[in-house]
């Protein structure tokens, strides 16, 4: 048997104690080390997982740690320090969604591993959903036609965010899920949005990707609804899907409907749509933890020396993504074009 991955994760709030629950439970990786700033936090972690070590010092935790890899699932505004420090510790580094406060950043994490053979991994989740991979598998094999557009909902009351917009916390879900199903970076960004709370921190906003051929997506973001809403639309020229994240057993729905032009007519009088209603039905999907399945990713990668499916390049292309949508809420919702990246 393997020697299994030492890892060890760094920041334990929200989102840090369900990475260590899931490497945890994977055989070929041993959960060494666990760190952050609040010794309550580690305290409360270390009554449920005592064979954990546990730190305040994230310095101390690379330079003495023993560790193969390090997961970050700190507050965005430390995602490049620290992801920095752990490369040039020699760890392959695992960085929560979204890489980085900027490109730039972003570029830099890149080429740092690269340049030492480590792998890094960003955290979009969803690309490892049993839904998400069924989705693009039916696209992939052509049963819902050409996508022509995508319009999702990501919306509720909270959590609210103080360093960073509704746009940052909640799209990169829906961007990232775009941009796999749809298989090539958009064109050009809008997005508007207010706030609503918080001065200077918009809680809901409305962003729109124009990708090549007249395709778009759409993607709502709210920290101000009332209800919790996930749910993506697909549509296709010969049939739509409609993902539903919050749905415990049918997450997908096909519907085998879609409006057809006629293809010749002399006059007005004999133009007329087609509207086909068809079936709606349910593909059996597999229930699996999407996390568990990144993590598994993860070390497999670190084995095999693979590029992750959530490399570096597609934390980059989302941040850029993010970072014209920032612009463009700044100019009111003016399109802002992204050019092919170096």
């Amino acid at each position: 048997m393997n020697t299994p991955v030492r890892v060890g994760v760094v920041g334990c709030g929200y989102w840090g104690p369900n990475l260590i629950r899931n490497l945890r439970s994977l055989p070929d990786c041993e959960m060494r080390m666990m760190c952050d700033v609040q010794p309550g936090r580690l305290a409360h972690l270390k009554t449920v997982y005592p064979e954990v070590q546990d730190t305040v010092d994230f310095p101390a935790m690379l330079a003495e740690g023993g560790l193969d890899a390090v997961a970050i699932a700190t507050p965005v505004g430390r995602h490049y320090e620290m992801a920095k420090a752990s490369l040039l510790a020699g760890k392959h580094t695992f960085i929560e969604k979204p890489m980085a406060r900027s490109s730039a950043e972003c570029e830099e994490l890149i080429e740092l591993a690269r340049s030492r053979g480590l792998v890094l991994m960003v955290g979009h989740t969803f690309l490892y959903s049993a839904p998400v991979r069924r989705i693009k598998e039916i696209i992939d094999a052509g049963d819902i036609g050409p996508v022509r557009y995508l319009n999702c909902r990501r919306l509720n009351l909270g959590l609210f965010q103080k360093d960073i917009n509704v746009t940052w916390d909640l799209a990169p879900h829906d961007i990232s899920i775009i941009l796999h199903l749809m298989g090539e970076p958009p064109l050009a960004v809008n997005c508007q949005g207010i706030a609503n709370v918080t001065p200077g921190v918009e809680d809901v906003t409305s962003l729109c990707l124009s990708f090549p051929r007249g395709r778009f997506a759409i993607v709502q973001s709210s920290w101000l609804d009332p209800r919790k809403v996930r749910e993506i639309t697909i549509v296709g020229a010969r049939r739509m899907i409609v993902y539903d994240d919050l749905q415990t057993q049918e997450k997908l729905k096909i519907f085998d409907m879609r409006v057809e032009c006629p293809p010749h007519y002399d006059t007005f009088a004999e133009f007329h749509y087609a509207y086909h209603y068809g079936d709606i039905y349910t593909p059996f999907i597999k229930q699996e933890e999407p996390l568990k399945v990144m993590c598994q990713h993860f070390l497999d990668c670190i084995r095999k020396g693979q590029a992750p499916l959530s490399d570096g390049r597609q934390g980059l292309q989302l941040v850029r993504i993010l970072e014209a949508a920032s612009q463009s809420l700044r100019e009111q919702g003016a399109a802002v074009s992204l050019a092919p990246p170096a």
